[in-house]
């Protein structure tokens, strides 16, 4: 059997792999991309970041016309279903797909189709969805594999009425009682979708608040307004066993507590796709969650194999995972990383009203003992959030009283995931360039919620004399 060989080969083609992969072949090296799927995107294409994402822009945009005075009496004989936002979210993930294959078709980075199993520390075969197989040799290896919801074994989630993040996407109704086990980010984000949709939600957190990662003024904004749209939050709980029937599922609680709803979305973490990739015939481990551990420059304990993406762990952000993939082939083709650059990854969580951070949050600063002051801008008082609406969320400046270094930017609203930028972009400066009296003495395009970093600023100055 003949074997094709190549400078680097990228075992998936999700974020992490495309970011591996387009770095490595600019960088001069010949490259192939092995994907089990398909077609390319891996789960932020398929059903991860776009089809979520997707799903809350169009409810978003439904419930802001439904609460608009000029379009609230039109929008009365208007009832969207959960079905039909499916169909506009597969629209764009065709878009996606003939997009990021221009990426590799033009840099002629040649790709396989099949599922990739270690032979050697230099090999893989690749066993195509026809059941024939190819094998191939690269100098470097990048394992891009992605992750997939974990699934305890005590739950059946081949019943229909049982969901997962993956799952969810091919729910044919829209439920009138769903419960959602799990309040991280993909349990808030399904939280605030559903609710926004009219259905009765039940999030349950096994932990004592949602988002613990965050700042706390952040998470308690959110726990407020999921409240008041009507979710129903339960603290501390953990479950016992999972009974499906024909109509119903019954989520049996360890406190005594039985919760009846028309489906059940699991939404417990996510476990890496490392199954079935050979790592025992390499001498490779991975650990509980099915993660592989990788150093300062990506590498397993193999030099030549990388890792990069969820399959190494936090922050399973699609934009960290191109970012480390992009690390990893610089260090492939120049032996250096950029991991500076990781220090400043920002958040984006795209619930209800979405949430974005980057940097410390006020108790990390308060254990390190950093003198900080807080600076606050409601978005209430923006004339940009009252025009379109949307007054509820904040944005929230952390800097040291001393060398007026920005140290956090919170921001809880209205395009957060947009805002937070601007303050990235600040804090990533060296030196002197960080500086929140930038924002105090910068003009702002007026009306714009780009204002808030004014409005902040001062705020924040103000309790310094």
């Amino acid at each position: 059997m003949a074997v094709e060989r190549y400078d680097v080969i990228v075992i998936g083609s999700g974020p992490g792999g495309e970011g591996a992969a387009m770095t490595a072949v600019k960088g001069g090296k010949r490259v192939a991309v092995v994907d089990r799927y398909g077609e390319i995107g891996g789960g932020c294409v398929h059903w991860g970041t776009i089809p979520s994402k997707m799903l809350r822009h169009a409810i978003q945009e439904y419930v802001q016309f439904k609460s608009n005075d000029l379009f609230r009496k039109a929008m009365r004989q208007v009832q969207i279903e959960y079905p039909d936002l499916l169909a506009h979210v597969n629209a764009v993930t065709q878009k996606q797909l003939s997009m990021r294959r221009g990426f590799y078709d033009r840099n002629d980075v040649e790709m396989y189709d099949g599922h990739a199993r270690f032979i050697d520390p230099h090999t893989l075969n690749v066993t195509h969805p026809s059941g024939t197989s190819t094998q191939i040799q690269g100098n470097h290896i990048v394992i891009a594999v992605g992750s997939r919801p974990w699934r305890p074994d005590s739950i059946d989630f081949s019943h229909p009425r049982v969901l997962d993040s993956d799952t969810v996407l091919h729910m044919q109704e829209t439920p009138g009682v769903i419960t959602i086990y799990g309040a991280g980010v993909i349990g808030c984000e399904y939280a605030s979708i559903f609710r926004s949709l009219g259905c009765k939600v039940n999030l349950i957190n096994t932990r004592d608040k949602l988002l613990e990662f965050l700042d706390d003024e952040i998470t308690d904004a959110l726990s407020y307004h999921l409240r008041d749209q009507g979710a129903l939050i339960r603290h501390n709980e953990s479950c016992d066993f999972v009974e499906a029937t024909d109509d119903s599922v019954f989520l049996h609680l360890k406190s005594g507590k039985v919760l009846r709803s028309d489906y059940l979305l699991w939404a417990q973490g996510r476990t890496g796709s490392t199954d079935g990739l050979g790592l025992e015939n390499i001498g490779l481990e991975a650990n509980s969650r099915k993660q592989l551990d990788v150093d300062e420059n990506y590498r397993t304990k193999i030099s030549h194999i990388y890792a990069v993406g969820d399959v190494v762990g936090r922050p399973g952000l699609a934009s960290a995972s191109y970012d480390q993939g992009r690390f990893a082939a610089t260090h492939i083709v120049r032996g250096v990383c950029q991991k500076r650059l990781v220090e400043f990854i920002p958040t984006g969580i795209y619930t209800s009203p979405e949430i974005s951070s980057v940097g410390y949050t006020e108790k990390e600063l308060t254990e390190q003992c950093v003198p900080y002051e807080v600076g606050h801008a409601q978005f209430r008082s923006l004339a940009r959030a009252q025009i379109v609406d949307c007054g509820v969320g904040m944005l929230k400046l952390l800097f040291h009283r001393e060398t007026y270094e920005i140290l956090g930017v919170h921001c809880f609203g209205y395009q957060a995931s947009e805002i937070i930028h601007i303050g990235q972009a600040i804090m990533t400066q060296d030196g002197p360039g960080n500086d929140v009296r930038y924002f105090a003495d910068t003009t702002f395009n007026y009306p714009t919620m780009a204002e808030a970093y004014r409005v902040a600023a001062l705020n924040g100055l103000n309790r310094l004399a």
